[in-house]
């Protein structure tokens, strides 16, 4: 009998295009994993997530849901191979979110330390949003609703896994064995998992104005990466520069391959190379942007060009997400007949309650 392939989730937030970050930290393994046979992988566009943040800004996360859909098709992510879905369609995660909610407390979630960090970064006004407070739990729903034993993630958002676990382990000891405990699958040591932006800062964002979209036109990715931070010691091209921190260093050391060499500085047969020279001195910055742009160019033109080859098929793109959509809803369905089933909350399926007052309240 053939193995049953184990379930990943993953997804992004439709708040914006997705850049160059999202590709290395997540969408360049998620094309990897969608070939690797002894898993089945189902990718969501989490608008309801996104909505914790942006509840009174809902035109923010309608308008970008079709421009992730795009992203991902252009990267190559393959409909065929894998479930992509809307969040806000399948109505079972919200229900899901309610039962769990009870079985974690408000300080648990207090302490998580992805929240208080997004908490801090959002910098909310009035208040904080009771659903941006409890989306751990709503991101249980999402990974238990479809069984997924693994979730591919960033390191930062071990806690939110950890949360989970948490909870699908109270449910079982409490309801029986019903949910899978799942586990992340974290990028391997050495490779770069995640960019800075193109201004040196920390995080790459949208609402930052410092990243590199997949869909940004040539001309733009030129112009951004001439204005990337450097080495801001590094004043003549004969002072020995540092990579620590120099953005352009970091970007190569995610993308450059050795036929990038070859290609287009062939004096160098590869990173190490290159970057001895620069530590040493003789290196300038101005060539080493343009052997990045050169770089991505190669790596963001097939991908921009995909794009624009779905923008002018909407229908199928909506097809694709409405089809993925409902054969991810069956699957939650499923789930919540389970978990209902073992909270006693299928009173009209199950007749022993009503057996039970029949015998009780019978004439003797």
């Amino acid at each position: 009998m053939e193995n049953k392939k184990e379930v990943l989730l993953t997804g992004d937030r439709p708040t914006g295009r997705l850049h160059i970050g999202h590709y290395v930290g997540s969408l360049r393994s998620r094309i990897k994993l969608q070939d690797d046979p002894r898993y089945d992988q189902y990718i969501f566009i989490a608008d309801c997530q996104a909505l914790t943040d942006n509840a009174r800004n809902p035109e923010k996360i309608r308008q970008n849901l079709i421009e992730v859909a795009l992203d991902y098709l252009a990267v190559g992510i393959d409909p065929n191979k894998n479930t992509i879905f809307v969040q806000s369609q399948i109505p079972e995660l919200t229900e899901l979110t309610f039962y769990y909610m009870n079985l974690v407390t408000l300080g648990r979630l207090q302490r998580n330390p992805t929240i208080k960090t997004e908490i801090k970064e959002k910098n909310f006004d009035g208040g904080i949003p009771t659903g941006f407070m409890t989306y751990p739990i709503s991101q249980a729903a999402d990974i238990t609703a479809f069984n997924a034993k693994y979730v591919p993630c960033g390191e930062d958002q071990e806690p939110l896994l950890e949360q989970a676990r948490e909870i699908v382990r109270a449910f079982n000891s409490i309801y029986g064995d019903v949910l899978v405990e799942p586990n992340g699958i974290f990028a391997a040591e050495g490779v770069c998992r995640r960019l800075p932006g193109i201004d040196g800062a920390e995080k790459m964002g949208k609402s930052l104005g410092n990243a590199i979209y997949l869909a940004d036109e040539s001309d733009v990715v030129k112009k951004k990466i001439m204005n990337m931070f450097t080495d801001p010691q590094h004043l003549r091209i004969e002072d020995p520069g540092h990579l620590e921190g120099n953005v352009p260093f970091i970007y190569l050391a995610a993308f450059a391959k050795p036929e990038h060499f070859a290609a287009f500085l062939p004096q160098y047969k590869n990173l190490d190379e290159m970057a001895a020279h620069y530590t040493r001195g003789g290196l300038g910055d101005g060539t080493v942007k343009k052997f990045l742009n050169e770089v991505l160019q190669s790596e963001l033109g097939p991908i921009r060009e995909r794009r624009k080859q779905y923008e002018q098929n909407i229908d199928y793109v909506y097809d694709m997400l409405q089809q993925g959509s409902i054969k991810a809803r069956a699957v939650a369905a499923e789930t919540l007949k389970r978990v209902r089933r073992a909270m006693g909350l299928e009173y009209f399926e199950d007749t022993s309650l009503r057996d039970e007052y029949k015998s009780k309240y019978a004439k003797k």
